[in-house]
C-alpha cells in the first residue's frame, strides 16, 4: 500500500502574497467551457536533442475539453515521457492489511483527544472558518473534529466544486493515453520513503501535535481573496494565454500545507526532509539523462514552475541548454 504526494504539492513554488483577513470577496467569475487549445509547449534543446514541456494548471475549468492535437503529435515523435516528480511513501502491506488500517487512517486525521477546531484555532481564525464553512460545506459537523490541515483541504475541494473548477482529470488522462498508445518509455523522478510498522506509525501520527494553523490560514486566505484569480488563471490556461498567466499573481497554500507534514519530528525520524529541493534535483537529473539519450522527449510540469524566473528552466539554462517559451 502506498501514498503519493504530487510535485505541485511539495515543490518550491512562488510565495503566496500575504493577505489581511477580511470579508469574503463575492465575485461570480465566468469559467470557460467547451473545446479549448491550452498553451503551447516550452522547448529545451542542445546538440540537436529536444525536451518539450507542457505546463499544466490546477485547478482547471470542469466543463472544458482540451484540444490536444499538437501535444499528441509531439508525443508521437518522442522516445520518452517524463512525469512530474513525486514523493512515494510505501508501507509495504497487502490489500487486506491495508483495509484493516483504514479506521486508523481515519482516526489519524482527527485532532488528538478529539478536540474541536474551536478549541485548537485562534478565535479570529475560527470565525473566518465558520463563514467559509457555511458557504461551502453547510452543516457538516464531523469536520469540526478534524485537524486544521485536513479540514482546510475539505473546505478547499468544496469551494472548487462550487466554482466549477477541478484539480485534475482534464489533461493527464489524455496525455497518459497518448503515451500508452505510442509506447513511450515512461520515467517518473521519485523520492521513495519506506514506513516500517505502518500501524504503529499511524498511531504515532494520530498522537502528534501538528503546527498546521499556518496551512489553515493560508487556505482561508486563498478562498477569501484568490478564488476569482484561480478562475482567471484556469481560463488563461484554457485559451493558451501565456502573457495573462505571467501577469496574474499566483498564490498556493499547498506548499505551506506540505511543509506542515514534512517538517514534523514524525517525518524527520523517517528521513523525510528537504523534499522540495530533492524533488527538483531528481527531476533535473532525469531531464538531462533524457536529453542526452533521446532525439525528442516529452514532459509535463506545473506551469507555475515553468514561469518562475529562478525555477527548473533557469537551472537548465545555466547548464547551457537553450530555452524557448511558447508565445
Amino acid at each position: 500500500m502506498s501514498w503519493t504526494v504530487s510535485a505541485q504539492q511539495a515543490s518550491s513554488l512562488p510565495r503566496q502574497d500575504d493577505h489581511a483577513a477580511g470579508p469574503v470577496i463575492d465575485m461570480d467569475a465566468v469559467v470557460v467551457s467547451g473545446a479549448q487549445p491550452g498553451p503551447g509547449l516550452w522547448r529545451v534543446s542542445r546538440d540537436g536533442h529536444v525536451l518539450y514541456i507542457l505546463g499544466t494548471q490546477s485547478p482547471m475549468p470542469k466543463r472544458m475539453t482540451w484540444l490536444s492535437q499538437d501535444v499528441e503529435q509531439v508525443i508521437a515523435s518522442s522516445q520518452e515521457a517524463i512525469k512530474p516528480p513525486r514523493v512515494k511513501v510505501d508501507a509495504d502491506i497487502g490489500i487486506i492489511r491495508g483495509a484493516l488500517l483504514i479506521p486508523s487512517m481515519l482516526k489519524a486525521r482527527r485532532n488528538p483527544d478529539d478536540r474541536t477546531l474551536r478549541e485548537v484555532l485562534p478565535p479570529d481564525l475560527y470565525a473566518r472558518w465558520q463563514v467559509l464553512k457555511t458557504r461551502y460545506l453547510g452543516r457538516d459537523r464531523g469536520v469540526e473534529k478534524w485537524r486544521p490541515i485536513f479540514a482546510a483541504r475539505e473546505l478547499y475541494e468544496a469551494a472548487l466544486k462550487q466554482a466549477g473548477l477541478v484539480e485534475s482529470g482534464i489533461v493527464s488522462p489524455v496525455v497518459d493515453q497518448a503515451i500508452k498508445r505510442h509506447k513511450l518509455k515512461v520515467t517518473t523522478p521519485q523520492l521513495n520513503f519506506k514506513v516500517e510498522q505502518p500501524r504503529q506509525a499511524l498511531k504515532e501520527f494520530a498522537g502528534t501535535q501538528l503546527d498546521d494553523s499556518a496551512c489553515f490560514r493560508a487556505t482561508l486566505d486563498r478562498l477569501e481573496h484568490d478564488l476569482p484569480l484561480m478562475t482567471a488563471r484556469a481560463n488563461a490556461w484554457a485559451v493558451g494565454d501565456i502573457a495573462a498567466l505571467r501577469a496574474l499573481p499566483y498564490g498556493d497554500q499547498n506548499r505551506t500545507c506540505a511543509q506542515v507534514l514534512t517538517e514534523t519530528e514524525f517525518a524527520r525520524k523517517r528521513g523525510i526532509a528537504n523534499v522540495a529541493v530533492a524533488l527538483q534535483d531528481e527531476w533535473l537529473k532525469t531531464a538531462e539523462n533524457a536529453l542526452q539519450a533521446n532525439p525528442s522527449t516529452f514532459a509535463t510540469l506545473p506551469i507555475s514552475e515553468l514561469l518562475r524566473p529562478d525555477g527548473l528552466l533557469a537551472r537548465l539554462q545555466a547548464r547551457g541548454y537553450q530555452i524557448e517559451a511558447p508565445e
